[in-house]
């Protein structure tokens, strides 16, 4: 199961966050999205557990849950969409031609 965890202090490393979900269980990876830019955190991250109980004890005992000094919110991961960025689209020559009778 992959686990999201949010809130998370800037700070925090992944095996920071790997030495705390073991105490649930296996963790099969753990990964803290960065700033494409600046490689900051952007506090947030994923946990990957394949056993569907132990993932969820994790997320029972780790949500809302203190950790280096701030309250994380962790939930089963949704799918990701990947609609992603880039916006608009659509357009080309001359805006589309709407109501000019071609």
């Amino acid at each position: 199961m992959k686990i999201y965890v949010g809130n998370m202090s800037f700070d925090t490393e992944e095996s920071d966050l790997r030495k705390a979900f073991e105490e649930h269980g296996s963790v099969d990876s753990v990964a803290i999205i960065t700033d494409r830019d600046t490689g900051r955190s952007k506090g947030f991250g994923f946990v990957e557990m394949s056993d569907d109980t132990q993932a969820q004890a994790a997320i029972d005992t780790m949500n809302d849950k203190e950790f280096m000094g701030r309250t994380l919110k962790v939930n089963k991961a949704r799918p990701r969409n990947d609609n992603r960025g880039g916006g608009g689209g659509g357009g080309g020559r001359g805006g589309g031609g709407f109501g000019r009778g071609y």
